[in-house]
């Protein structure tokens, strides 16, 4: 009985560690680099986490054939319209979005909650 527990405990550690969930770090900016074209339609759930504040989940409906540029112009237009005076958000590079907390925030995470959209990738990098 004491082994299985042992495995099971080894088992759901493991689990959180691959899910990032463990290793999540903060930051004052964060950087969404979007790749590939959406090969359906469907949805976008990114969810922003500042630390000791409730998580903000924004979901983006993206249409089937959406280009890099495309995603990322309708990801910031989501994140302006739901995070509104507590962020900063900008596109750069056409296929990037920014999202930097305004002065006197705290630090957040942005990570992906849900998607149903095929062949678009998103890279989370901290600024």
């Amino acid at each position: 009985m004491r082994q299985s527990l042992r495995n099971c405990l080894a088992l759901s550690l493991g689990l959180l560690l691959a899910s990032g969930a463990v290793l999540a770090k903060p930051s004052n900016k964060w950087r969404l680099e979007f790749s590939g074209a959406a090969e359906s339609p469907g949805e976008i759930v990114l969810r922003v986490q500042p630390v000791g504040g409730e998580p903000v989940d924004v979901t983006v409906a993206i249409e089937g054939n959406d280009g890099e540029n495309r995603v990322a112009g309708k990801v910031r237009d989501a994140l302006k319209a739901a995070l509104k005076a507590d962020y900063r958000i900008d596109r750069d590079d056409g296929e990037d979005v920014l999202v930097k907390r305004r002065w006197g925030r705290p630090p957040f995470e942005v990570s992906l909650a849900s998607s149903t959209v095929k062949d678009v990738r998103i890279n989370f990098d901290r600024e």
